[in-house]
């Protein structure tokens, strides 16, 4: 995948996310840089893969004393962890989810009882975050 040229904004994160997509599995910054080009700094790779997990597009594991990274596919994920990641950030978690509540509509809020109603309880989590 060896561009000419300097990229679009954003290009290089695409590009990641791509190779990773492709992948399937876990690859760790050297794998994703020789897949992409081997010309790129492995710094440079191994940041786009710290700011892809920070918006959470990527999970990652310890592999060693580094990570490997994974892409999130699933739009629908994608959208859950940013919600969690938000929700996370604010000090009062209950005027938050209760604006959240308030401000759907009555089939999604119907939607939302339901889906609660079937959610097993919260476990460990054991992705590193």
């Amino acid at each position: 995948m060896v561009r000419a040229g300097r990229r679009q904004r954003g290009g290089l994160e695409h590009e990641t996310l791509a190779v990773l997509a492709l992948n399937g599995a876990a690859m760790t910054p050297a794998e994703v840089r020789d897949a992409l080009d081997q010309d790129l700094a492995y710094t440079t790779v191994m940041t786009v893969l710290s700011r892809l997990h920070a918006k959470q597009r990527v999970t990652r594991h310890r592999v060693g004393r580094g990570f490997a990274y994974v892409a999130i596919v699933d739009d629908a994920e994608v959208t859950a962890r940013q919600m969690q990641r938000l929700l996370d950030a604010r000090d009062d978690r209950a005027a938050v989810l209760s604006r959240f509540v308030g401000a759907l509509s009555d089939d999604d809020e119907r939607l939302l009882t339901e889906l609660l109603a079937h959610t097993d309880p919260p476990g460990p989590r054991t992705e590193n975050r």
